[in-house]
């Protein structure tokens, strides 16, 4: 029978879908394994049925072995899980995971058609079912129909192949999916695509939890985000959580007084006849002072910390990225 997770939503309403609490993993090494190497320090995290999750880290971190923790393809040394009120490594939650690798192996001589039917079949898909779903599936992933029929699969591009995985990790209908890496390797046309397959699949209720080192496209679809550094989970929260939202602008202009532009933006900086820097304080007063000063405005964007900053800056935090 199904068991509940022990951890309580923390504010949110939907159920949980993915949880960690305490998870550690320890390898021996060594010519005589008398060394031991702590991949992950007891992690602890919820993924939220229908959310798109996303696990940042530099390389080394951790990602993958918790992610294979979670799938129950590796065991912890300690702590504890579940997917969808299952333990970890229970066989009936694997029928409604999904599981895209970073690096998925593919038979060459095999052409999408046949590939999907036996990912069907280790699911035990009825024969009626599959006739229906495959050429569903391979739409979605935008696979052509004609290709997948006769190609074998040592022709096809990589953008290709990895749309196959995806493919292949959707084939049984999941209500969770795992991606290790998704557009690892891709053009930005594959990257669009991939993109535009996952935003497709949240759409239809999926709960997605993956990995990536592509922070602008974790920023595009990523409802929640962790960041993940030597085994550690350092921090975790929407993005709005994460980067803020309160109003920040960056404005650009020119003429007016030095001094007075410096009070509402004290890290002004000039350029040629052009000054520019971050506005502290509010919008229309602001525009009423230049009115005042005779300066002339040339922009006024808003703004907040990338993704990007916002992760190398809690590298640096922890020791891990040098600052400039």
């Amino acid at each position: 029978m199904p068991v509940a997770s022990p951890i309580e939503p923390t504010g949110d309403p939907r159920p949980i879908a993915v949880w960690a609490e305490g998870i550690r993993k320890r390898y021996r090494t060594g010519f005589w394994l008398n060394q031991t190497i702590e991949s992950l320090a007891g992690c602890s995290l919820e993924v939220y049925r229908g959310e798109t999750f996303g696990l940042l880290g530099p390389n080394g971190a951790g990602k993958t072995t918790l992610l294979k923790i979670l799938l129950g393809i590796v065991r912890p040394t300690s702590g504890r899980g579940g997917v969808f009120g299952y333990p970890l490594g229970n066989r009936r939650a694997r029928y409604r995971v999904g599981y895209l690798p970073e690096n998925p192996y593919f038979y060459d001589y095999l052409t999408a058609w046949e590939f999907l039917e036996f990912a069907a079949g280790l699911f035990e898909i009825p024969a009626s079912v599959r006739r229906q779903r495959i050429p569903e599936t391979i739409d979605l992933v935008r696979l052509d129909r004609s290709t997948a029929r006769q190609k074998p699969l040592k022709q096809y591009s990589k953008g290709m192949l990895q749309r196959l995985g995806m493919a292949q990790a959707l084939i049984a209908d999941p209500d969770v999916l795992f991606l290790d890496e998704p557009m690892s390797g891709l053009d930005p046309m594959g990257r669009y695509q991939m993109r535009e397959t996952i935003l497709a699949l949240k759409e239809r209720g999926k709960t997605i939890f993956f990995n990536s080192h592509i922070l602008a496209d974790v920023e595009k679809i990523c409802d929640r985000v962790a960041i993940l550094a030597r085994g550690d989970l350092i921090c975790s929260g929407s993005l709005g959580d994460l980067l803020g939202t309160e109003d920040r602008y960056q404005v650009r202009g020119r003429g007016g007084q030095l001094d007075m532009l410096k009070e509402w933006m004290p890290t002004v900086r000039l350029e040629s006849n052009y000054w520019q820097g971050e506005l502290q304080g509010n919008v229309e007063d602001f525009l009423a002072s230049l009115r005042l000063m005779d300066a002339q405005l040339v922009s006024l964007s808003l703004t907040r910390p990338t993704l990007e900053e916002f992760f190398l800056q809690k590298l640096q935090e922890v020791g891990i990225a040098e600052s400039r």
